[in-house]
């Protein structure tokens, strides 16, 4: 991952696209619903929803196949666990024909096991003792069995299944472009990491494993039961395909529903996170009471939503369990019938019957909580495995020309140059046409333009946010495509209108680039950016834990830790978006004077508005629609009478409005 681009990629992202008006006119789209119509994405989401069940069932496998010595040990106990309740059934119909013999002697003798038979001299309390204790050994075995099942399943499916697969979902996460992130809502992305992994393993211990256990369940008291009496197993089994078929349309039915569901809730949790998120404009403008309406319709939504589902859930599983007990009617009258004419013994026929069909009848109604995981388990599964399949777009070559990222070693020098860049999100809308400009190493380039222009598409390209459709960038004469990524990222310190502050220490923000920074380096950096001062008035200085953004700091004082943060590993070249976009004038004085030391030596590129800035700049480019229509230094573009001309005379206008309005003389 890479740490050391100012607020983080991730972070950029967010900020970026859902703070910045002008690059929202743009064309980038993190908005409140996926807006897939506005980008030329890859074919991976289509890609993704041409899964088909039996594929996603067969990589369902192969997941659980990477867990083959748990998934063995927990099948072996349930195995054995199975065992002991066909056993604990015949040694409870054994005592049955025990005690029939014994009250009735004209009964069938009872027929014990292995064609062992307990001396005459056995009384039948005798024999009666030996099959209890029996029943008491198996069931000590059982407890055992089931301690040893139940820890092995949670650290299968939460320790194991859980933690790795959301481990590598966020990893690619991490790695992906964005416009995967631009395709794809907030709220869908967390619950990706979240719900949908947790649906995904439930594939593992609520489908495979059950399933599984269920069948060998199944052919276990089948053949049982056929044993006893095939007639009376036929008679009784009638209702099984029945169940089968009512399984298989269950499943149909159910299917676009849980998908549906997955969707609804990315909905609820992109409305909450925003709430959370916009909690100061939400309580500026009173608007609690019409975002609690918002949020209650989305969650009424899931809501009535799942009650469809389980509604549908509340007829199938009693119906098949009716079907089911329905059998066991059969037995008593079929089965009392043979016990009657001594056809069939009571004990180990009868009784052992009755035992092997009731729990028949418990899987087969099991089947019904399968089929219903199984569904979630493969809408989930196809979310999942979209985000694992998707390319990574941006990454470095196999043989890369990248130079060293060690400071100690041999640096890229920072020189900058667009040759024919062109840019869009939707073809037939371009962002950037024919760009061309070169910033020579430790020159300061200005751009600016009005929004919607390009200038923070531009930005996104240096540091490979993104490609550029045509042409290419170069720094230091190599297309940043033949580049290492990583060190062409470290290379780079970004700083933004908005700079995102983690929660943690003062130093630690500092330091995000480079965690085993010492101290010496986080306070040089500081120095920098000129952040020293204010720092060390706080409490407890550099080990002052910030809050969420680091709100408690002032808009200036963010900045200015931003900016130590980006100069923290020496970068050769600096990225400013409108760093004083959004401070007052005395802020902005401030910052400007910790940019004049930041920028010093340094390739600067700085998207800015204001003169006071602007004037700072080697060159300055005027962007229009995408298309550069002027360029030169402040004074050659006031002279000119372009674009930048009209800005200027605009903002001045302003700049003198406000002193009369303060007092102040123009």
């Amino acid at each position: 991952m890479i740490v050391h681009i100012s607020d983080g990629i991730g972070v950029w992202h967010a900020r970026r696209f859902r703070s910045l008006p002008d690059f929202g006119a743009e064309g980038a789209t993190l908005r409140d619903h996926p807006r897939e119509d506005l980008l030329d994405t890859s074919d991976s989401s289509s890609r993704a929803a041409s899964y088909s069940n039996w594929e996603l069932i067969r990589r369902l496998l192969a997941l659980s196949w990477s867990y083959r010595r748990r998934c063995l040990t927990v099948l072996s106990c349930q195995v054995v666990l199975l065992l002991l309740v066909v056993a604990g059934l015949g040694v409870i119909g054994l005592g049955f024909d025990v005690i029939r013999h014994e009250v009735q002697a004209s009964s069938p003798a009872p027929r014990w096991p292995l064609h062992w038979h307990p001396p005459a001299s056995w009384s039948p309390l005798a024999q009666i003792g030996l099959i209890a204790g029996a029943l008491l050994i198996m069931a000590l075995v059982r407890m055992a069995l089931n301690h040893i099942y139940t820890n092995s399943v949670t650290r299968l499916v939460q320790q194991e299944i859980v933690v790795e697969l959301r481990a590598k979902v966020y990893d690619k996460l991490q790695r992906l472009s964005f416009r995967f992130f631009d395709a794809n809502a907030s709220g869908s992305i967390i619950n990706r990491v979240t719900g949908d992994v947790q649906n995904v393993r439930a594939f593992v211990d609520g489908v495979l494993l059950q399933g599984v256990i269920i069948c060998i369940s199944l052919a276990l008291y089948l053949g049982y039961m056929l044993a006893i009496d095939p007639a009376l197993t036929a008679i009784c089994l009638a209702t099984v395909p029945l169940i089968a078929v009512m399984t298989m349309t269950f499943s149909h039915l159910v299917r676009p529903e849980y998908a549906r569901n997955r969707d609804l809730v990315d909905d609820m949790i992109l409305s909450y996170t925003q709430t959370v998120q916009g909690m100061q404009v939400i309580k500026g403008f009173a608007h609690e009471a019409e975002r609690h309406r918002s949020f209650s319709a989305v969650n009424a939504a899931v809501r009535d939503q799942q009650g469809r589902i389980f509604w549908r859930i509340s007829i199938f599983t009693p119906l098949v369990e009716f079907l089911s007990n329905l059998s066991l009617f059969v037995l008593l009258l079929y089965g009392g019938h043979l016990v009657l004419q001594d056809r069939l013994p009571l004990g180990t026929g009868l009784v052992v019957f009755i035992g092997l069909m009731s729990q028949f009848s418990t899987q087969v109604s099991a089947l019904a909580n399968i089929t219903n995981t199984a569904q979630q388990s493969l809408v989930s599964a196809r979310r999942v495995f979209e985000v694992l399949d998707t390319p990574v777009e941006i990454q470095s070559p196999r043989a890369t020309e990248a130079l060293p990222a060690l400071p100690a070693q041999r640096r890229l020098r920072g020189e900058i140059a667009f040759q024919g860049v062109g840019f869009h999100y939707r073809e037939s809308e371009p962002i950037l046409t024919n760009i061309d400009f070169t910033a020579a190493a430790g020159q300061c380039i200005a751009i600016i333009g009005a929004t919607g222009s390009g200038k923070s598409s531009l930005m996104g390209l240096i540091p490979r946010f993104y490609d550029p459709t045509r042409g290419r960038v170069m720094i230091d004469g190599m297309d940043l495509r033949r580049m290492d990524l990583e060190h062409l990222r470290r290379s780079i310190g970004l700083v933004f209108q908005e700079s995102f502050l983690f929660s943690n220490t003062i130093a630690a923000n500092i330091a995000f680039g480079d965690p085993q920074a010492t101290q010496e380096r986080v306070e040089k950096a500081a120095r920098t950016a000129l952040a020293h001062d204010f720092i060390m008035a706080l409490p407890q200085g550099y080990q002052t834990v910030l809050g969420e953004s680091g709100y408690s700091l002032s808009g200036g004082q963010r900045q200015r830790l931003a900016i130590a943060r980006a100069v923290l590993l020496e970068p050769p070249i600096l990225l400013l978006d409108d760093p004083t976009a959004a401070i007052d004038a005395e802020t902005e004085h401030e910052i400007l004077k910790a940019l004049d030391t930041a920028i010093d030596g340094r390739t600067t590129i700085i998207v800015a508005h204001r003169l006071s800035t602007l004037r700072r700049a080697d060159l300055i480019l005027v962007l229009d629609q995408g298309r550069i229509v002027e360029r030169g230094t402040h004074a050659q573009l006031i002279e000119s009478g372009g674009h930048y001309f009209a800005a200027a005379k605009l903002q001045l206008l302003d700049d003198d409005s406000q002193r009369l309005l303060e007092g102040g003389r123009p």
